[in-house]
């Protein structure tokens, strides 16, 4: 680049950060298995979980076991209803590991339909695995087809991918033992959720437009010159004088999906320059605590901005047509703390020079950072 030319050099830096998820999916129904022991009068029974993942994985207390099954005889009134989980089908090798259904174990009366009331019914859970239901006047199921029986409350076993058994009997008599009306047996198995991960790779997107002075167009309060107009990478102040200082601007366009947002920090290469010859910096104005421009015939260069909620220092320093002195490190000039789309903070530079200023073109780089934060 000429350095007879004033430029601007714009370096983004954006770093890309992969987003880990985990989500643990698992179907909800339990496998109704094949060849599963049925008695005669009950048909299509099958048992689903709310959550089949094994203990500890799943919530100790919370896991709902829905019996649904068809066929039921409906002319005789159910004094028991028994339920006993077991290892093997015919009703041995006991519960399985790690099941618990004598601690919290409870009938779902809302979503139970095999009855349109359950007065009079009482669970007893005191042997693991075994649930008796009785009412000594029974009654009648209210639907004989598709009927659900919900007992909530289950603690998982802890074995996955092998088959355990859920057996379903009822009685006519509250000794859960004579009397038999309708019993089957089906079958489910405890499954590992499936773990899905999604990479989400971070964005930044900055852009510097140009602001052409139009005798009443500002940044921060103060007037660009008329008619001065920049580029998106050219500041060209053109001819000063003692008389007058100029302003200059440009648009800094943001655009990131960082959960807590971006920095824009800006720095120059140098003093503008000439030869051995520099125009000063604005005097005493770090960024830090910006100060008023000095009035012309003054020598001076700097910045300012028009975002009053910076993320260091006091976030508002520049609000008030305050301004500060280049340095050769970043120094903030945009900030959000949050995901943004299509963000535009204008930036002002002004330069003034003395009666004395040594003639000649002088330039300098002034370079923008812009910085996604994770």
């Amino acid at each position: 680049m000429s350095q007879s030319q004033a430029a601007t050099k714009f370096k983004i830096q954006i770093t890309r950060l992969r987003a880990f998820v985990a989500i643990g999916l698992a179907a909800l129904p339990a496998l109704a298995l094949a060849g599963a022991v049925q008695a005669a009068t009950l048909t299509t029974a099958s048992v689903s979980l709310s959550d089949p993942r094994p203990s500890p994985v799943s919530a100790a207390t919370s896991i709902k076991y829905d019996l649904l099954a068809s066929n039921l005889t409906g002319a005789t009134a159910i004094k028991c209803i028994k339920v006993v989980f077991t290892v093997n089908a015919d009703g041995t090798g006991g519960t399985p590991t790690g099941f618990n259904s004598s601690t919290s174990a409870s009938i779902n009366t809302g979503q139970s339909t095999i009855f349109s009331s359950h007065t009079g019914y009482a669970l007893v859970k005191t042997t693991n695995g075994t649930l008796t239901y009785t009412n000594a006047a029974g009654i009648v199921p209210s639907v004989t087809s598709g009927a659900h029986y919900v007992i909530d409350g289950i603690t998982n076993g802890s074995v996955v991918n092998t088959a355990y058994y859920m057996q379903f009997s009822t009685y006519n008599n509250t000794d859960c033992a004579t009397a038999p009306i309708d019993n089957v047996t089906t079958g489910f198995i405890y499954t590992d959720g499936q773990q899905v991960s999604i990479s989400v790779d971070g964005s930044l997107s900055f852009a510097v437009a140009g602001v052409t002075g139009n005798g009443a167009l500002a940044v921060n309060g103060t007037t660009i010159t008329n008619a001065l107009a920049t580029t998106s990478t050219t500041i060209p102040f053109g001819t000063l004088t003692a008389v007058t200082n100029k302003i200059a601007a440009q648009d800094l366009t943001v655009s990131t999906n960082s959960g807590v947002g971006y920095t824009v920090a800006t720095r120059y290469t140098a003093a503008p320059t000439i030869n051995s010859y520099t125009i000063s910096d604005l005097a005493g104005a770090p960024n830090t605590a910006p100060i008023t421009f000095t009035a012309a015939g003054t020598e001076a260069f700097g910045y300012t901005t028009e975002d009053a909620t910076l993320g260091t220092g006091t976030p508002g320093r520049f609000v008030g047509n305050k301004w500060a002195a280049f340095t050769t490190t970043n120094a903030e000039v945009a900030f959000n703390g949050a995901p943004v789309a299509n963000q535009t903070t204008r930036v002002g530079f002004q330069a003034a020079i003395s009666g004395s200023t040594e003639p000649g073109a002088y330039t300098t780089t002034v370079i923008y950072t812009a910085t996604p934060a994770y």
